[in-house]
């Protein structure tokens, strides 16, 4: 994928990177030879500048004689460079503390885990709610609200709940809600959601007519009750406000950009469940590495998280100069912190 660089390049381009990073200006050779330690003339230097920009690893604007790095030069420190260090303890503390705090079983803890993330990183964050497709069901209950609504409430094996208000025709006796619940119980146990969804109809076939108002309500909302990830994903957003930190969004234009993309949750979603991972978790995505044109002025880094047998997503959205191992640091931390709380 990469040509073979020499330790010098490697250097030299590290540096301009790491620079970029931390000051979002150019970096230009005297600039190195002045500030980084690097023990080489600025003629030096520019000369193997110039040998990375003709590998396309940085490149440079007309404003400017310093360099900037190119995605493809992102995608090399991602890969050969970076060192992913520890978050500091305040950091930790921070993360820690608040997540403890919020409730596991409500909405409060992803809301929370977003708001966290968007202030650590000032990037967007972005957390879904655990994919419960793949979680085992324990058990369904169904509670007469009134004689027109139906609360159902399906757990699962993780600890987890998901609960459903539905209307109904007329009203239904506890004892029948009692003996449906009973049945449906009987026949779903042990089946992950994903397989509830695909054998309903044919596990449903012998249920007595009596029943069948019930039943329709299980049929024509069965991706809501046993969640459809591609239909009832639910996200959490934080950041916008923080994001306003970073240079590349000081003008209104690039502002409204960033924003409107995270209000577009088919993109979102697809983005959290198509791009692959490495083999620690981590998932980041690179300006024109990103499929939607929308996305590509932007890096994603993404991460699982695990309650119990289902996972949810965590993952930053920020400028393509993104501090890529501080998010690494900051995602594996968030991510092991919610799966201990379980």
């Amino acid at each position: 994928m990469f040509e073979e660089l020499s330790d010098r390049e490697k250097t030299i381009l590290r540096y301009i990177i790491e620079d970029f990073i931390h000051t979002a200006n150019p970096v230009g050779s005297s600039y190195i030879s002045k500030k980084s330690g690097i023990n080489l003339s600025s003629a030096t230097i520019r000369n193997v500048m110039s040998g990375l920009e003709d590998m396309n690893l940085i490149t440079h604007n007309h404003t400017s004689s310093g360099r900037v790095p190119t995605d493809k030069g992102y995608r090399y420190f991602v890969n050969e460079l970076m060192d992913v260090g520890s978050l500091k303890t305040d950091e930790k503390d921070i993360l820690k503390s608040q997540i403890n705090e919020a409730d596991l079983v409500k909405d409060e803890i992803y809301k929370e885990v977003s708001k966290i993330l968007g202030r650590l990183s000032k990037e967007i964050s972005i957390v879904s709610q655990p994919y419960l497709s793949e979680g085992v069901f324990e058990k369904l209950e169904l509670i007469n609200l009134s004689s027109v609504k139906i609360l159902v409430v399906v757990s699962i094996q993780s600890g987890l709940v998901r609960t459903l208000l539905f209307d109904v025709d007329s009203g239904i006796s506890r004892d029948k809600l009692d003996n449906i619940t009973k049945i449906l119980n009987e026949k779903l146990s042990g089946l992950s959601l994903k397989e509830i969804r695909k054998t309903f109809m044919h596990r449903i076939g012998d249920i007595q007519s009596d029943s069948k108002e019930i039943i329709k309500i299980f049929i024509d909302s069965i991706d809501k009750i046993f969640q459809d990830e591609k239909e009832g994903m639910t996200l959490y957003i934080g950041g916008r406000t923080e994001i306003l930190q970073q240079p590349e969004f000081g003008d209104t234009e690039s502002y409204k950009n960033i924003i409107e993309l995270t209000d577009e949750k088919g993109i979102v979603v697809h983005v959290l469940n198509n791009l692959p991972a490495d083999e620690k978790g981590i998932t980041i995505s690179i300006g024109a590495e990103n499929k939607d044109e929308k996305l590509k002025k932007y890096s994603v880094v993404s991460t699982t998280y695990s309650i119990g047998d289902v996972n949810g997503k965590i993952a930053l959205i920020g400028p393509r100069r993104m501090n890529y191992s501080k998010m690494v640091s900051i995602l594996n931390y968030t991510s092991q912190i919610i799966t201990e709380k379980v």
